[in-house]
């Protein structure tokens, strides 16, 4: 692997509004001397933009830090954004989430997802061309939902992915074999990310631990899918930043194969926590932090608002990340408990919502 020095350098952050990439270029400004960030985010309303713009003006207060509102899929833009900032190393978060939504809105993950990914595999193809400044090294977001429904656990990167449930998945599987074509014909070190159930304050509302937060709080009914039999290795979003940051610092070799040709300089890690949480037990964690800090009242019958239901179309049973390579190249692995976790959780949700 080789050593790329964020000091001084120029990162691009796509999705810099959005619940990873904002907590990644916050940790960039307080651990890297000398970074100027530039965030790209449409500020879509997938979900709530009031929670979007309270990252963003955290994000403000960096006097380095640029921000472009605009989608990746704007290639003039993303070509523009390359030609004036010229950044050396490119975070690519941007991509429309979620596998429900991707049943009944497929058009924002072909835009998103594909044609925004390839945007930013071509502007990093051309950062080559002469009198640029070649982007060293490419770290994008893939997805735990790339293992569909494997049978096989803890879902190890070098699994065969070739069954996804939900379009969603198939997008992000999609993004890998781009960065893997790119990297083979063009020599751009990339590595890919595969994300599990990322979760903490001011996350994603449409992810089941903000969703059950805001439906209990209304005295609504939460539904868990497949009955409570489902788990999810959630990992808390510190960690998740530090693996990102961890991950940018050292890319993929450059080698050259038998055939004169470039191995392509590629690698694919999986960030989980390696500890998967039936659900029923992650309710029950969650029902006790939100009563301990003050979201919900003292004697909140959890019962009369909880009803097992069957398995949503897209979802899988279990989720359980492999760490070993992360460990192996990186020295880390996820440690937050979901207890800590889920608390730090209820107390920004009392202090943003109440």
């Amino acid at each position: 692997m080789s050593y790329v020095d964020l000091n001084g350098k120029t990162i691009l952050v796509t999705g810099a509004a959005g619940f990873i990439g904002s907590n990644l270029v916050k940790r960039l400004y307080q651990d890297v001397k000398d970074v100027r960030v530039i965030g790209i985010d449409n500020m879509n309303d997938y979900y709530d933009v009031r929670l979007k713009e309270a990252r963003l003006a955290e994000l403000s207060t960096y006097p380095s830090f640029i921000f472009i509102k605009g989608s990746i899929a704007d290639k003039e833009l993303v070509n523009k954004v390359f030609e004036q900032y010229k950044p050396q190393v490119v975070v690519n978060l941007a991509a429309q989430a979620g596998v429900r939504y991707s049943i009944i809105n497929p058009d924002a993950y072909i835009e998103s997802n594909m044609i925004g990914f390839y945007n930013i595999l071509e502007a990093c193809r051309h950062s080559y061309d002469e009198g640029h400044s070649p982007v060293e090294h490419l770290v994008y977001a893939s997805s735990s939902s790339v293992y569909g429904s494997n049978k096989k656990v803890p879902y190890s990167t070098d699994d065969k992915v070739d069954n996804p449930v939900s379009l969603y998945a198939a997008t992000k599987k999609s993004n890998e074999l781009m960065a893997h074509a790119y990297s083979k014909l063009y020599n751009i070190p990339s590595t890919g990310l595969r994300f599990f159930t990322v979760y903490g304050p001011a996350g994603r509302p449409d992810m089941a631990y903000f969703g059950f937060t805001d439906k209990l709080r209304a005295g609504k009914t939460i539904q868990i899918f497949n009955y409570g039999n489902c788990k999810r290795d959630f990992t808390y979003i510190d960690d998740i930043v530090t693996g990102v940051e961890k991950v940018m610092q050292k890319a993929p070799d450059r080698a050259t194969g038998e055939d004169g040709l470039p191995v392509p300089p590629y690698a694919l890690y999986n960030i989980g926590n390696n500890h998967p949480e039936n659900l029923l037990d992650f309710v029950q964690i969650l029902s006790e932090e939100l009563v301990r800090a003050g979201v919900l009242p003292e004697d909140y019958d959890f019962d009369a608002h909880k009803e097992l239901v069957a398995m949503q179309p897209g979802d899988v049973p279990v989720t359980y990340a492999d760490t070993s390579a992360l460990e192996r190249d990186f020295g880390f692995k996820p440690s937050t408990s979901l207890r800590d976790g889920l608390r730090k959780f209820a107390e920004w949700y009392k202090e943003f919502y109440m």
